[in-house]
């Protein structure tokens, strides 16, 4: 799948950006390991130099995985010297890209859990990465409604605990009065969707969806498969039966907005999801828990929504694009965010593959509509009766 890179170019990449960013502009002289690497494991940095294609990633059976684990050991060696030799000094932006590396670092952890999932979901041997028996529950907690005021509200973040530049600068936003969801999308009402034609009612789609939906023959989530009068799909536990009570996953832009239709709903805007969650608890199933899959929500009959943390990557309307006042970092590091401003949605949340102290409320992430490979799931909006 051309959106997926082996786990050992992630190991190497994220490695890559320390060298790259603080290691060779430090004012000591640095010595790369090898420079074919700099070609190799640059993702998307046009300021920094071509690139290999990301499709053909897989594709590279040097250098081997022996190899990486010596470069990033190199690169680790390095950079633990110039901690030990106060670093402010060599670099004045040391402290922040060195907290921006970090960062990255957690985002490629989570990346390679989905595509180690992707990659093992296409071998016929439906092979386990890890065996885990999450928690069940005979059924997920009732859907309910939650009401939230319209008015002024501040979005985006403000203080100074790290956050990535596309989360600010807060700003404030007029909402109108709406409703959202208590917890996410099940499967089993996915599966009433699927089983009222919704992959077969082109009323339900957005234009660039139907096509989507007719080019690529979906029929359901991604990595589900029917045998008999069951539903099954992969997981990083290899192939189970679908829990109707856990949140639906792997679903597109496309398919939440075609549900949400369905089910006379919508999907919420970020702003609006932002305003929900400041009142829940920033826990829940996190890759941290170990079980790498989302676990139905429990009714603990709060007036606040469950599931905003963790579990599934919750899809909003929101284009993904620059908040008022936006600036992107300087240089060749401002590619890290600002650049893929166009053509993407905005999810919220995390998943049960996001490391836990790496989400926040105002965390944006953001994918194309038709990405499917990530944890994303569902959760309702509606205007204020």
């Amino acid at each position: 799948m051309p959106d997926c890179s082996p786990t050992k170019w992630h190991l190497a990449h994220t490695s890559w950006f320390f060298e790259t960013f603080i290691l060779a502009e430090s004012a000591e002289p640095y010595a790369p390991l090898d420079t074919r690497y700099a070609y190799l494991f640059n993702s998307y940095y046009e300021a920094v130099g071509e690139r290999h294609p990301r499709p053909e990633r897989g594709l590279l059976s040097r250098p081997t995985v022996e190899e990486v684990y010596q470069y990033r050991a190199y690169v680790d060696r390095l950079m633990s010297d110039l901690l030990d030799r106060s670093p402010a000094a060599a670099l004045p932006s040391f402290e922040p890209r060195l907290t921006l590396g970090l960062h990255h670092e957690q985002q490629h952890q989570e990346l390679i859990l989905t595509d180690i999932k992707s990659v093992l979901a296409l071998n016929p041997m439906q092979p386990v990465y890890k065996a885990s028996e999450p928690p069940k529950r005979h059924r997920s907690a009732a859907l309910g409604w939650l009401d939230f005021e319209g008015g002024l509200y501040c979005i985006g973040h403000q203080g100074l605990e790290f956050a990535f530049d596309n989360e600010g600068p807060q700003h404030e936003e007029l909402l109108q009065p709406f409703s959202l969801a208590s917890r996410a999308v099940t499967s089993a009402e996915f599966l009433e969707f699927i089983e009222d034609g919704g992959y077969q009612r082109p009323d339900l789609w957005l234009s660039a969806g139907w096509y989507t939906v007719q080019s690529q023959n979906w029929q359901a989530p991604l990595y589900w498969q029917r045998s008999g009068s069951k539903w099954w799909h992969m997981t990083l536990s290899g192939l189970r039966e679908v829990d109707p009570a856990e949140p639906v996953c792997h679903v597109s832009y496309f398919e939440a907005d075609a549900f949400a239709r369905w089910r006379e709903a919508r999907l919420p805007t970020e702003a609006e999801w932002e305003v929900a969650a400041a009142g829940a608890s920033p826990e829940g199933n996190f890759m941290d828990s170990g079980w790498l899959h989302p676990v139905a929500a429990a009714d603990d009959g709060g007036s606040t929504p469950t599931q905003m943390f963790g579990d599934v990557w919750e899809w909003t309307q929101s284009s993904y694009s620059p908040y008022p006042g936006y600036r992107p970092l300087p240089g060749a590091l401002g590619e890290y965010n600002g650049k893929f401003m166009c053509n993407q949605y905005v999810l919220r949340g995390g998943s049960c593959a996001t490391p836990a102290s790496h989400i926040r409320p105002t965390y944006r992430n953001f994918f194309p509509p038709e990405a499917r490979w990530q944890f994303s799931g569902i959760r309702l909006a509606r205007d204020a009766a």
